[in-house]
């Protein structure tokens, strides 16, 4: 699962997402959206761009990979397509 660090990275940094939303011009609404992984699971790549260039990061450290394992309704219907 991907997680989004946006608030962390805005306490290290000691700013807010109203400073963040006014310094790259993202809406307020998006900003929540996406720190709470809410609504979609896309983040444009300008938005990422504007984000990783306000608060001089790189994507990785706003994205972070979590493995966790699969529900069992998910990994029973794997491997069951039987070829032609």
């Amino acid at each position: 699962m991907i997680q989004v660090r946006l608030k962390e990275l805005l306490e290290a940094r000691g700013k807010s997402r109203y400073w963040l939303a006014q310094e790259t011009g993202i809406q307020f609404n998006t900003l929540t959206r996406i720190g709470r992984a809410e609504s979609s699971n896309r983040i444009e790549l300008r938005v990422l761009d504007a984000i990783c260039r306000a608060l001089q990061c790189q994507p990785g450290d706003l994205l972070i990979f979590v493995d966790e394992p699969e529900p069992a309704a998910t990994r029973a219907g794997k491997g069951t397509r039987k070829a032609k």
